[in-house]
């Protein structure tokens, strides 16, 4: 009979997975929603972290949290500002001495592109898709061995009516993603995007209050903000030959 293998020697069943522990992060919009959560959970896993966001009160309210599982600052910034951004990226550099993690995810809601007014409509895009290049770019200091983690939407796949400037920028992060992966690539900086579906977070008021947003958690229809956040954590602990590139993250029933 062949020899039976050690039953406790399971190299074979596993990869090398990289801890986060010791890693210096930077989370835009970090402060509320999917970027807290991500903060938050890593923060817990050893991660030093470093948030922004525009309304004080949230930024308190995560800070809290944040240094309650772990070790973390931040500073209220708005990202439409390319000043704002350098201002940002330098309080976090004082605080963390360096980063290797960057996830780019300060976002705001927007309408269709008929309901918006002109002024409306440049701070959405400012916000919503060039902030993201100019975060990244900032980012782009960071050395072998880092990753950046752009939080897209799935909108930029379903497209539907009633939020175009949204859906377009998003789409944009799409092809961005894409292309700074390539660039970055040889760097060994990864570059990932993930795409979450449905989530609850104060970005649904008021359509969708605290209670409705907790029935269709319950129910399957929406996800958790810190659905997202395992996520990220998945993607960022695979060993550095690998590229997880793009994760969708989806509600497993149809939302309304």
């Amino acid at each position: 009979m062949p020899d039976l293998a050690d039953p406790e020697d399971i190299a074979d069943a596993h990869t090398e997975q990289p801890g986060l522990a010791g890693r210096k992060a930077v989370v835009t919009g970090g402060t509320t929603g999917i970027g807290r959560a991500i903060a938050v959970l890593l923060a817990s896993e050893g991660a030093k972290v470093f948030v922004c966001g525009r309304t004080p009160q949230h930024l308190e309210d995560a800070l809290k949290r944040i240094r309650e599982v772990g070790v973390g600052d931040g500073i209220n910034v708005d990202l439409a500002d390319p000043k704002e951004t350098e201002r940002f990226f330098a309080a976090a550099n004082d605080f963390l001495g360096g980063l290797d993690i960057a996830v780019i995810n300060a976002a705001v809601p927007v309408e269709a592109l008929a309901d918006t007014s002109r002024e409306d409509t440049d701070y959405q895009i400012a916000v919503d898709f060039t902030s993201y290049l100019a975060t990244t770019h900032a980012a782009k200091r960071m050395p072998a061995g880092s990753d950046i983690v752009l939080i897209g939407s799935m909108s930029a796949v379903s497209r539907t009516g009633g939020n175009s400037i949204y859906v377009a920028a998003k789409s944009g992060i799409q092809g961005f993603a894409k292309s700074l992966r390539e660039e970055l690539a040889e760097k060994d900086i990864k570059v990932g995007l993930i795409e979450p579906g449905f989530t609850g977070a104060d970005f649904q008021y008021p359509d969708f209050p605290p209670e409705r947003q907790r029935d269709l958690i319950q129910q399957g229809r929406m996800l958790r903000a810190e659905d997202i956040a395992v996520a990220t954590r998945f993607m960022l602990t695979q060993p550095r030959r690998t590229a997880v590139s793009l994760v969708r993250v989806e509600t497993r029933l149809e939302h309304p």
